[in-house]
């Protein structure tokens, strides 16, 4: 693993903080966790909305929005359904083929290895936590960087997604949850009646 290790100070290193977070999801099977989202697009005014975010392996995730209330952002592990409620709009996009900078995140639902997915890794102490910033290792991806905040019982507090035209998407976490009772059907979407259903072509 390449790491440019910068200001990280006393404490365990980087290498074993990030294997300490790996073993912390990789045993989860269920997480639930409050979320505040702040997406920024480049020269534009940030949008902050919040939720509650569950997440269930393999492959699947609940974004459930509070503000604005009733928005969804839901995988089921093939799918990603997003749906608004104030459009009563329904789009549905394959997971691999997502752009929405919420997919990123989906690298929890499955076998967590920082080494495998990122690369060109900095580290520096923030309070008690540790600010950690890495490149992915493909650029494939619709994001040129991730940056984490992890906490020294290695839960991740914050996640900050940058986009290769600068956007950003910020999201805080709260209450995190490990391992509570989340039913399989949380994860499928049905569209309300009446809802405007727009799949991509092909599908």
């Amino acid at each position: 693993m390449a790491l440019c290790v910068c200001a990280f100070g006393a404490g365990p290193s980087l290498d074993t903080l990030l294997k300490n977070v790996e073993a912390r999801y990789n045993r989860a099977k269920t997480l639930e966790v409050l979320f505040t989202e702040r997406y920024t697009p480049l020269g534009k005014a940030t949008r902050t909305e919040s939720g509650l975010l569950k997440l269930r392996k393999p492959g699947r995730m609940r974004w459930d929005y509070s503000q604005p209330k009733g928005k969804l952002f839901i995988s089921d592990g093939k799918f990603l359904w997003l749906y608004s409620p104030a459009e009563n709009r329904a789009e549905r996009m394959k997971l691999q083929d997502s752009e929405d900078m919420r997919a990123p995140l989906a690298f929890l639902l499955g076998k967590l290895n920082f080494q495998k997915e990122f690369q060109n890794f900095q580290a520096r102490r923030e309070g008690d936590a540790t600010h950690i910033t890495a490149q992915p290792k493909t650029n494939t991806l619709p994001y040129s960087s991730v940056e984490f905040l992890v906490g020294p019982d290695a839960t991740i507090r914050e996640v900050k997604v940058t986009s290769y035209d600068k956007s950003t998407l910020d999201f805080t976490f709260q209450d995190e949850k490990v391992n509570p009772p989340l039913d399989a059907r949380l994860f499928r979407f049905q569209a309300p009646p009446g809802t405007d259903v727009v799949t991509e072509a092909g599908q």
